[in-house]
């Protein structure tokens, strides 16, 4: 199977990419702040999160070109304010609290999006899960580089594109057990 991961902020700057990967990709787990927009366009109250309002409609219409191959955080990781000092908290997919809002995916989505990837043959991935600049909030990026990395040990091919990601792949000293 061949798995798309897509993380980052911005769903505007991979809206082909995604209409692309639904043609060839068995499944495309989207993480990042990248998922909000697609939580906000299912009429999931966000709180502070970011999203981008301008692309709500695309996200929909992703959504239901995708189906089943499409695959969501079901809990995240909040942060009070966006600061490596924030509070934080694990909750279910659901309406954000006011004063929170989303930084990472949560342990279930890890556990997840892990399962996906361990069966996949050929990985890409394209943006982190979180904002793992912030330890608080970078074991979502981390657990998805270390199941990435497992999954080509296994035989996967993998390729990892964007600064942020093989920033990650590299932090976590992981660069020699993926592919590209």
């Amino acid at each position: 199977p061949f798995v798309a991961i897509l993380g980052g902020a911005k769903v505007s700057d991979k809206i082909g990419v995604i209409k692309n990967l639904l043609k060839k990709a068995d499944d495309i787990l989207i993480g990042g702040g990248m998922a909000n927009t697609f939580f906000k366009a299912q009429g999931i109250p966000l709180a502070d999160s970011l999203v981008e309002d301008e692309v709500l409609e695309t996200a929909r219409e992703l959504l239901k070109e995708g189906g089943k191959k499409i695959h969501l955080p079901v809990d995240v990781i909040l942060g009070d304010k966006f600061d490596a000092e924030a509070n934080k908290k694990t909750m279910s997919l659901g309406p954000v609290p006011e004063g929170w809002r989303i930084l990472d995916i949560g342990p279930e989505t890890v556990a997840a999006f892990g399962k996906v990837i361990s069966k996949a043959g050929t990985v890409v991935w394209n943006g982190p899960m979180g904002v793992f600049e912030m330890e608080k909030f970078s074991k979502g990026t981390t657990a998805i580089a270390k199941a990435i990395a497992a999954a080509t040990q296994k035989g996967a091919f993998s390729l990892i594109g964007g600064g942020d990601s093989v920033a990650a792949i590299n932090k976590n000293g992981l660069a020699d057990k993926v592919s590209y």
